[in-house]
């Protein structure tokens, strides 16, 4: 994970990424049933992985990417990356741990997800950090991020 940029600096980026360490930590939980054969274990933590998911993406929706979209700063990139929300959406309220490719569809959502993942992390955060203003950052305060008074990049 990034840790260079500075992006970490600013808390709604912060809490984001931790967040993201939550789910990829989930994801590995899941992983590790699904070796040991406990499909019912893995289906239990994708219901974790999954409330988890929608509330983070909705919070990164209402805040830094509908944020970015009012300032028409990179509208493409955040558009295809609520299409990957709402594809996770759809792929976790699809799974039955009882289907013979139960362990091979979920093993392609987790590898997705840590792809989308990254590209948060190592692209739309760093570009929200740079080129948000006062008024994207208070859209973000908005969605339910907390940004402290002296952290908001100018």
């Amino acid at each position: 994970m990034c840790e260079h940029c500075g992006c970490r600096g600013v808390e709604p980026i912060a809490e984001l990424m931790d967040e993201h360490v939550e789910l990829l930590e989930l994801g590995g939980d899941v992983r590790r049933h699904l070796v040991a054969g406990d499909r019912a274990a893995a289906a239990s933590r994708l219901v974790d992985l999954a409330r988890l998911l929608t509330d983070h993406a909705g919070r990164e929706e209402r805040g830094i990417f509908a944020a970015l979209k009012a300032q028409g700063d990179f509208v493409d990139a955040v558009v295809d990356l609520e299409g990957e929300h709402a594809g996770f959406d759809a792929a976790m309220a699809g799974f039955d741990p009882q289907a013979p490719d139960f362990e091979d569809r979920v093993g392609r959502l987790l590898s997705e997800l840590s792809d989308h993942i990254d590209k948060e992390n190592l692209g739309i955060f760093p570009v929200a950090v740079v080129t948000l203003g006062a008024s994207g950052w208070e859209l973000v305060a908005e969605a339910g991020h907390p940004v402290a008074a002296g952290q908001r990049p100018s």
